[in-house]
């Protein structure tokens, strides 16, 4: 199998500068294609979030190119990489947060990645970046880690009124900002003619799932300049809409 895919990005009409970070890169190799996509939302004083976002995604391709061929051929795989993965993140949260102090602010960005690898996808997410699967509909694979996640959790709060909440920015945890992360870890097998869509926030507060899966899903997604058409048409939609924040969106399609 192999990999159509596209990133946009926007800063949006609320904010001059863009602290959103992307990265998609796709490798050929004995055991087939590998694809890996990040998206990071930084945060931070003096516009600092841009530094926080673009160190975690440097960090990542680093790792792509220096690292993960030395353990594409494991039976444990899966095991190695999300090991590697929370030392790469640990390791950039010290980073950032060292840099943070010398500047006297506080600084920090979601993590939301996808490897798609030997069938399977492997996925580490810090924040309330989001990963989804579109097949016979939209599935979102990761949780936000926040706090009005926390809340619907622990039965205190809808799903609905979570998604309206003026608390629905309050992260329990981010990198960069936080003493200690812990990030989620997720797996599972991928098929031809599904699509997976990251996006950060600014991407899914005021544009609806059954929008996304009507200009996203995999028959409408023909080519990668289809895809990248659809990507801005939903972007422009959250802007027109009056979405603030900066947006973010990637897309895989297994083909």
């Amino acid at each position: 199998m192999s990999f159509l895919a596209t990133v946009h990005t926007d800063a949006g009409i609320g904010k001059e500068n863009n602290q959103d970070s992307a990265l998609q890169i796709e490798a050929r190799t004995d055991f087939g294609d590998v694809m890996l996509s990040v998206v990071c939302d930084g945060m931070g004083g003096l516009d600092k979030g841009e530094v926080a976002s673009a160190t975690v995604i440097e960090a990542f391709s680093e790792w792509f190119e220096k690292e993960l061929p030395k353990l594409i051929h494991l039976e444990d795989v899966e095991r190695m990489i999300f090991g590697e993965w929370e030392e790469l993140i640990l390791d950039c949260n010290q980073k950032i947060s060292a840099y943070a102090d010398e500047l006297r602010i506080k600084m920090g960005t979601t993590l939301n990645a996808i490897l798609f690898l030997r069938g399977r996808y492997y996925i580490a997410n810090v924040g309330d970046s989001r990963a989804y699967l579109l097949s016979d509909g939209l599935y979102q694979l990761t949780k936000d880690q926040t706090l009005v996640q926390r809340e619907v959790d622990m039965g205190r709060l809808t799903a609905e009124k979570a998604a309206v909440s003026p608390r629905r920015n309050i992260l329990l945890q981010c990198v960069g900002a936080s003493p200690i992360v812990t990030p989620d870890y997720y797996s599972g097998s991928f098929a031809a003619g599904q699509v997976y869509m990251q996006c950060s926030d600014g991407f899914r507060h005021v544009v609806t799932g059954e929008e996304i899966y009507r200009y996203l899903n995999s028959q409408e997604l023909t080519d990668e300049r289809k895809m990248a058409d659809n990507a801005v048409y939903l972007t422009e939609l959250n802007k027109n809409r009056q979405e603030k924040d900066n947006i973010t969106v990637l897309l895989v399609k297994v083909v």
